[in-house]
């Protein structure tokens, strides 16, 4: 491990141009659960499966139901940024790291510091309204019983992309071009299984693609250098 973490810091001692992709596991250290771990979200037993319902047409047909799972599941208030937020937003600082790009939707990196974060998925910490588009805070979200509604009447939603949804386009094509350019690629946190998220990682033309995740990735050939452990463990070593 010890090698490792020292090939690490000297990959990002060298270099100026360093973008970071990372999903649920960057944040499991922080104290919020992932949705695919053995104890994760879509591991544990509801009415339906968490996939379900957090697809576009679930929320549409059963907005009770959403906002009870959403109330007990999905609020990310009171999480504090780990070490591996806090050393990317020091990396940032430091003129090394250009972009966070991230599949989470807690809001941790900026709340670390991080000022260039690209949400693939949108963040629990902004809303709107389904019907009319009116912007709402996220305390007004959650901060009521059952549903949430616009005085229009339409339902007010957080603004995270659903299962059925599409990524943002501006977003998509902004990770696409900072992974695209970086010298060094840090994947982690993620298992690389949830499309289209995982496919930006094809985009990396560089030759020196770090992936860091407690278990092995579908693209653990393509690395060249690969630790297996906790995210944030690591980045308080660099």
């Amino acid at each position: 491990m010890s090698v490792e973490i020292e090939k690490l810091k000297t990959i990002i001692e060298q270099s100026d141009n360093i973008v970071f992709f990372g999903g649920a596991g960057v944040s499991t250290e922080s104290g919020i659960p992932d949705f695919r771990s053995v104890d994760g979200l879509y591991n544990q037993k509801w009415k339906y499966p968490p996939e379900t319902i957090l697809s576009h047409s679930f929320f549409v047909q059963n907005p009770e139901e959403y906002y009870r799972f959403h109330h007990e599941k999905l609020k990310v208030r009171g999480f504090k940024p780990n070490q591996a937020h806090i050393r990317l937003a020091e990396l940032e600082k430091e003129g090394k790291l250009k972009a966070v790009i991230t599949q989470n939707i807690d809001g941790l990196h900026q709340a670390a510091g991080s000022r260039n974060v690209l949400e693939l998925h949108g963040t629990l910490h902004r809303a709107y309204c389904s019907a009319c588009g009116k912007p709402f805070s996220a305390e007004e979200m959650e901060n009521c019983e059952g549903v949430p509604r616009c005085s229009c009447g339409g339902v007010i939603r957080p603004d995270i992309v659903l299962y059925e949804e599409s990524l943002d386009d501006r977003v998509l094509r902004a990770s696409v071009n900072y992974i695209r350019n970086a010298e060094v690629l840090i994947v982690g946190g993620t298992s690389l299984n949830v499309y289209p998220a995982a496919g930006l990682i094809n985009y990396y033309n560089g030759n020196k693609l770090v992936l860091i995740n407690r278990s092995a990735t579908p693209y653990d050939e393509y690395a060249d250098l690969i630790i297996h452990a906790n995210i944030g463990y690591v980045f308080s070593q660099v």
